[in-house]
């Protein structure tokens, strides 16, 4: 930007309040610029903007009709200056890049006919120093037909852009934190939440606990006041959302069933002050799929009396519970048959010694000729006809009983609450499953030796498996008897 310099009469070079004054002060004529104005309506330009922003060398034009006449000390200083020809002279370095948009924003102003013009630019100092500046200019009384005076006051907020700024980069900063955070993010308001509890204890209500055993509902209600202010890119992406407004919407898919159960511990760490916890939740896609998720929930400093600004995170360990899961499954399962293990079967038999439901039926099952199999067809239809076995087992029995694979060929089944006739009954039915399975398997038939025992309490548990073991021995050498296998087991 070019602004020719004109001489002035020493009556306007006095020392009077525009030297003394503490703001920057510039006085310029804007005569030419007035002229050339005119000129373009003449010609027919109504919109200033447009015609400048048609071709950015009217901008230039316009900038070269002003002409600086004087500037305060508080000028020079501002501007690193020493003398008014000093920086006269260097106009080029200081009014360049940033300011032309502002320069626009000027001369409309004028050109509406207000006689004065506000902006916010940018000027440099000369020894290359950024000044953010904001301007007021106004054509001073008597002047007003011909533009030759123009007084502009210019304000130094460099300090305060510069804090603008350096909060306006930190807020991009934390925002792009918050957007590509590899976890789920979750911005809410728990304001609500804190009046209803509030409201709870007003009443009396000192066994929050108690109370939402009593009322579960209260807990879908907390669940439904809680307001989520906004979330992150990765939580969109692990729940299967579109965008925000759809995940948001929809969220009664996402936090339901399992999450009731601990969303109500979570509500229950809250009225006992625990602002900071951590704990594992189960939620849903939108798809419908299962997340299982390590919560973090805090309530944000400096919002403690209000609870109006909590953030969670949410970290996806979904393949981890699974793996979990499958290492449970491992430690308590027999891989080949599916079947509980010894293991599993130790354990069921301590917890029925301490708590069982009498009286307890076990049954003591035995697969024939599994060695004679293994020996003469290899063991891998050996594990066939055990699979089979496991296959049969899990069809004849529900819940609470359960069986295992206690060894090599041989399964425990024990029966909870039930007398010798439902153990005899499982016993039919197991042998209509068995025969129906060697319907499919004609060329290798299951057939297992089945011992059956019943005891009335826990000192007879060991008793009972005795016996239940004696009589599918018995059973076996009639087996073996028919085949005329005398001896064998």
């Amino acid at each position: 930007m070019k602004i020719n310099v004109a001489n002035v009469s020493a009556a306007e070079t006095r020392l009077d309040l525009f030297d003394v004054s503490p703001t920057s002060m510039w006085l310029e004529d804007y005569s030419e610029l007035k002229i050339l104005f005119d000129t373009w309506r003449s010609q027919g330009v109504s919109d200033i903007r447009s015609h400048l922003r048609a071709d950015p060398r009217r901008i230039a034009q316009c900038s070269g009709c002003i002409r600086l006449l004087r500037v305060n000390p508080r000028t020079l200083q501002l501007y690193g200056a020493t003398s008014f020809d000093e920086l006269a002279g260097n106009l080029d370095s200081v009014l360049r890049d940033d300011m032309h948009l502002a320069h626009i924003d000027e001369l409309e102003q004028l050109w509406s006919g207000a006689g004065r013009f506000e902006s916010q630019t940018v000027n440099y100092t000369l020894d290359g120093r950024r000044l953010d500046l904001l301007l007021k200019g106004v054509v001073l009384p008597g002047h007003e037909a011909t533009w030759d005076r123009v007084l502009v006051i210019v304000e130094d907020i460099t300090e305060l852009e510069t804090a603008r700024r350096m909060l306006a980069e930190s807020e991009r900063y934390a925002r792009g934190l918050f957007e590509h955070a590899p976890v789920s993010l979750w911005v809410q308001d728990f304001g609500a939440i804190r009046k209803l509890l509030d409201n709870l204890r007003e009443c009396g209500i000192t066994d929050f606990r108690t109370f939402t055993d009593v009322h579960p509902d209260f807990v879908e209600r907390c669940l439904h006041e809680i307001r989520t202010i906004d979330v992150n890119q990765h939580t969109l992406s692990l729940f299967k959302a579109a965008d925000k407004p759809t995940l948001l919407a929809r969220l009664d898919e996402v936090f339901r069933d399992d999450s009731l159960a601990t969303f109500r511990e979570q509500l229950i760490d809250l009225w006992e002050g625990v602002i900071f916890q951590q704990r594992e939740i189960c939620s849903y896609t939108l798809e419908g799929s299962t997340l299982h998720n390590h919560m973090q929930f805090w309530i944000v400093p400096g919002h403690e009396a209000k609870w109006d600004l909590a953030l969670v995170a949410l970290t996806d360990i979904t393949a981890r519970k699974k793996a979990e899961n499958y290492l449970e499954y491992l430690g308590q399962h027999d891989v080949l048959t599916g079947l509980k293990n010894r293991s599993f079967y130790t354990d069921e038999l301590e917890r029925l010694r301490r708590k069982g439901t009498y009286p307890i039926t076990a049954l003591v099952l035995d697969l024939n000729d599994l060695k004679e199999v293994n020996d003469e067809l290899g063991h891998a239809a050996g594990d066939g006809l055990l699979r089979r076995a496991g296959e049969v087992i899990s069809k004849a029995i529900d819940k609470p009983t359960q069986a295992s694979r206690t060894g090599g060929d041989e399964f425990v089944i024990l029966m909870p609450g039930a007398d010798e006739s439902a153990g005899q009954f499982l016993i039919e039915n197991i042998e209509k499953l068995i025969a129906l399975n060697n319907q499919y398997y004609t060329n290798l038939p299951l057939n297992v030796s089945i011992g059956m025992a019943t005891c009335q309490s826990p000192d007879g548990l060991e008793d009972m498996l005795r016996r239940a073991d004696l009589a599918m021995y018995e059973k076996k050498r009639a087996y073996h008897a028919a085949r005329g296998e005398a001896g064998s087991v």
